[in-house]
């Protein structure tokens, strides 16, 4: 039988159609359509400023924004040769961590409750409540929050960003310790995602996957360990990695890294600065004092140039890659000297991971795909751009 499963199907995720081929309820053939969210990313960075792009790079992956923010943020700085100040490095080393942490946790708590787990599931998302609250007291916004900026941040952190991180991080830890509990020992869970949605280490190194879903197959490879950015080189953190790369290593591997998130924090926690700069102060990159603009000529000249022609980067391209909630997640961008991007191309980590649910599904049943196709963390902002 074929069955055409989305594109608007809950389990779709809302932007995902699989034209299946069944037989009974064994999965022979699955045919994975994207495309239905277009939005014409890279061709709307390349028709304004290089500062304008921060909006876009929120919405590749709204679940953890700040990993886009910082990860654009280094490439264009890479571009310009230049280095943010120790103090904006551990600030956004400890923001992008806070928005891993709410990736992984969205993505296993909806994973819980595709399978029926719902009360895990509300414990997940008040975890995820309680970062977002920190988000949104730094940067002003819970979700899209733009606050990266090309050579350092667009504020300092606030004068209680330390102590609230302080106080959260037991809570977090007791409640997936709770989760644990409730789910690793579960008949039924163990039953829908061990042994279920095998990808093999030699295909997702075929496929490109990278982050959670390669970690799980077996595949050691992360950004922040093997090409340290920012001050990750000066963290002690470890890499989990899973054995059989089904549903369960997938699952299992998000939580580990919450754990690992969560040791990062504690190191930035001692060793960030608590004063000094969070840019650089090369008035052709970063922006004036408001004090200045509001009070002097050359603070209205350079705040009017910066905003009407833009940060000018030299003649030139970089391709420059971190670690983002879902794997590698890679800009390349290509400066003809101007203020505006002359081509801006993405290497989004969903985009590689998604080839993979194919072989995940092929041979298992029909009510499989959810909890695999779950556990795939899929963003359509990211494969549709």
């Amino acid at each position: 039988m074929r069955l055409n499963m989305g594109p608007s199907h809950p389990a779709m995720h809302g932007t995902i159609r699989m034209v299946l081929d069944l037989d009974g309820e064994i999965v022979q053939n699955v045919d994975v359509q994207p495309g239905y969210l277009h939005r014409g990313f890279e061709k709307s960075c390349e028709r304004g400023t290089w500062a304008q792009v921060f909006p876009y790079t929120d919405r590749l992956n709204y679940v953890s924004p700040m990993c886009n923010n910082v990860g654009y943020a280094l490439a264009v700085e890479k571009l310009l040769g230049i280095q943010v100040p120790v103090r904006a490095q551990y600030y956004r080393v400890m923001l992008a961590e806070i928005a891993r942490i709410c990736d992984h946790f969205t993505c296993n708590g909806a994973a819980a409750m595709e399978l029926g787990a719902f009360t895990p599931f509300l414990w997940i998302l008040k975890v995820r409540e309680w970062l977002w609250h920190i988000l949104e007291a730094e940067t002003g916004a819970r979700m899209t929050h733009s606050f990266a900026r090309i050579g350092g941040m667009a504020a300092e952190p606030t004068p209680g960003f330390k102590a609230a991180i302080r106080a959260r991080i037991p809570e977090v830890r007791k409640v997936i310790a709770e989760t644990e509990t409730m789910l690793i020992k579960n008949r039924i869970f163990l039953d829908r995602t061990q042994g279920v949605g095998i990808l093999t280490k030699s295909r997702a190194i075929e496929l490109g996957c990278t982050g959670v879903i390669g970690r799980a197959a077996g595949i050691p490879y992360d950004v922040r360990k093997d090409n340290p950015y920012l001050v990750y080189g000066e963290l002690d953190f470890e890499v989990p990695v899973g054995q059989d790369g089904d549903n369960w290593d997938r699952f299992m591997c998000r939580f580990e890294e919450v754990h690992q998130s969560l040791r990062i924090l504690e190191q930035c926690l001692d060793k960030m600065p608590d004063s000094g700069p969070v840019s650089v102060t090369d008035p052709r990159i970063t922006l004036p004092p408001k004090s200045e603009v509001y009070s002097t000529i050359e603070g209205t000249i350079a705040h009017f140039k910066l905003i009407m022609e833009g940060v000018k980067p030299p003649k030139g391209e970089v391709y420059s890659f971190t670690e983002a909630g879902n794997g590698e997640l890679g800009f390349f961008i290509v400066s003809d000297g101007s203020g505006t991007p002359y081509r801006i191309r993405v290497r989004p980590p969903c985009w590689f991971n998604l080839q993979a649910v194919r072989e995940m599904v092929m041979g298992d049943m029909i009510a499989d795909i959810i909890p695999t196709f779950g556990s795939i963390n899929m963003i359509g902002g990211e494969c549709d751009r």
